[in-house]
């Protein structure tokens, strides 16, 4: 009974995965893994950048993820993507790309560092104090989600910072899309709770 459920699992059709081309002439040609690259390396370095706090370190992590991805091409399986996760080539590489950043925390451990400012440069506010209060509040709001334990933290970037759906969340974490939905749910309630109540 349950080889014959495995047969069937097996037996039925992938469907059209969005990233299959590319994927398929990069396995022929590996000069055009450019096309996946050039998708996705803004999204694998914002990832590292709010994981590490450090560019120069986002930069090498996002290479060395591109690297092990191109490497390691021949061994990706294409896995049917439920319809809110079109590519499983997406969820393959940021499961790489995690463990490119998990190896890096791993090292940097005994080097601790200041975090970085990540606020870009702006021209000059209109309205001055409203500026400091609003970087205040992005300040403590930061705190509060470098405060969660990790996995709540990474949850809360994967879906509100790389805007990740709830399926593909579900595959990169290895958990049920309802449990992904409870641990959104609990991060931002912790979130919530540590920030100053506002006038």
């Amino acid at each position: 009974m349950l080889r014959r459920e495995e047969e069937r699992v097996q037996a039925r059709p992938i469907r059209n995965d969005a990233d299959r081309p590319a994927v398929e002439a990069a396995r022929q040609d590996p000069r055009r893994f450019e096309a996946l690259y050039r998708k996705y390396v803004a999204q694998v370095y914002s990832l590292a950048l709010y994981e590490l706090r450090n560019p120069h370190l986002a930069e090498d992590v996002t290479a060395r993820a591109f690297t092990s991805a191109l490497a390691a091409m021949p061994r990706f399986r294409e896995r049917d993507p439920s319809p809110d996760a079109p590519s499983s080539f997406k969820v393959w590489l940021f499961q790489i790309a995690r463990n490119a950043i998990a190896n890096e925390k791993r090292a940097r451990r005994r080097h601790r560092e200041a975090p970085i400012d990540l606020a870009l440069d702006h021209p000059a506010p209109d309205d001055p104090q409203a500026e400091v209060i609003r970087r205040d509040e992005l300040a403590a709001a930061w705190r509060a989600v470098e405060a969660l334990p990790e996995e709540r933290r990474r949850a809360l970037i994967l879906r509100f910072v790389l805007e990740m759906s709830t399926a593909e969340m579900s595959a990169l974490l290895d958990r049920s899309e309802g449990a992904v939905r409870v641990l959104v749910h609990r991060a931002l309630r912790s979130v919530g709770r540590s920030l100053p109540e506002r006038d």
